[in-house]
């Protein structure tokens, strides 16, 4: 037999016809699971589950289909008619029950209107508004723009919950108010009086007042070392008054120790 180098290669060896040889088909692919889904195909079988009865229920000879069997059966029908109510009288016989002709009255209509017109209320003009050009017109009442919730009987009035909550506070401020006293009357501590309070605050806006007013005398142009000394110390004591009275205001109760 010729080798693999000879084949590659031009030779007579080639001329000679050689036989096929057919590879081996490879083995059927089976799945390790068939015999689990076999067994479980099995268990969960009913009866025309997807294919119909197991075996079809033949009809008797007798029982052909007739003519409209088929078709859907309506109700029986019911009476109609209005329940609770009672019928309305019937139309008056154009002979039997005529109205009578030729009946006058002696009342006056025209005094009559007058007195009604006169005894009546005048009635309330409707509260609308106008918003285009064109003169269109709309109720006012429902738009919003007139303040309804000023008639309710509590406008005005303060709400329950609020009266109750300043009632606490004022309460809890004076139970608070008394321990302070009682717990400083041990050391020798009293609270500011509002009187002397208002006498101090008053003295510190007055100085502040008073520093303001030097401060704004002041030359345009600092180019001396006096007068930038002195702008400095103007500015640090209005600072220092202004954190004073920034402290008594944001305070109410103030302790001092005698």
């Amino acid at each position: 037999m010729p080798s693999n180098q000879n084949l590659q290669e031009e030779s007579i060896y080639n001329l000679i016809p050689q036989e096929k040889v057919i590879p081996p088909k490879p083995p059927r692919y089976e799945s390790k699971f068939k015999e689990t889904a076999k067994e479980e195909i099995k268990k969960v079988k009913q009866d025309h589950r997807t294919m119909g009865y197991a075996k079809e229920p033949v009809q008797k000879p007798t029982e052909y289909l007739k003519a409209h069997e088929k078709e859907p059966k309506l109700p029986e029908p019911q009476k109609t008619g209005r329940v609770n109510q009672p019928a309305k009288p019937s139309v008056p016989h154009p002979v039997k029950d005529r109205p009578l002709l030729g009946v006058k009255t002696n009342k006056n209509f025209i005094s009559q209107n007058a007195v009604d017109t006169i005894m009546a209320v005048p009635r309330k003009p409707e509260k609308n508004f106008v918003d285009t050009r064109k003169g269109d017109k709309f109720k006012l009442e429902p738009s919003g723009l007139e303040p309804v919730y000023v008639k309710k009987k509590t406008f005005g009035t303060v709400p329950t919950y609020l009266i109750e909550r300043n009632e606490e506070r004022a309460k809890f401020k004076a139970e608070y108010e008394a321990y302070m006293q009682e717990y400083f009357k041990k050391g020798a501590m009293r609270t500011m009086s509002d009187g002397e309070r208002d006498a101090i605050l008053q003295g510190l806006k007055q100085n502040w007042d008073d520093l303001h007013h030097a401060f704004q005398s002041l030359s345009v142009s600092i180019d001396t070392l006096p007068k930038k000394m002195k702008k400095e110390k103007l500015e640090s004591e209005m600072k220092a008054l202004e954190k004073d009275i920034d402290l008594l205001q944001r305070h109410q109760l103030i302790y001092i120790a005698d």
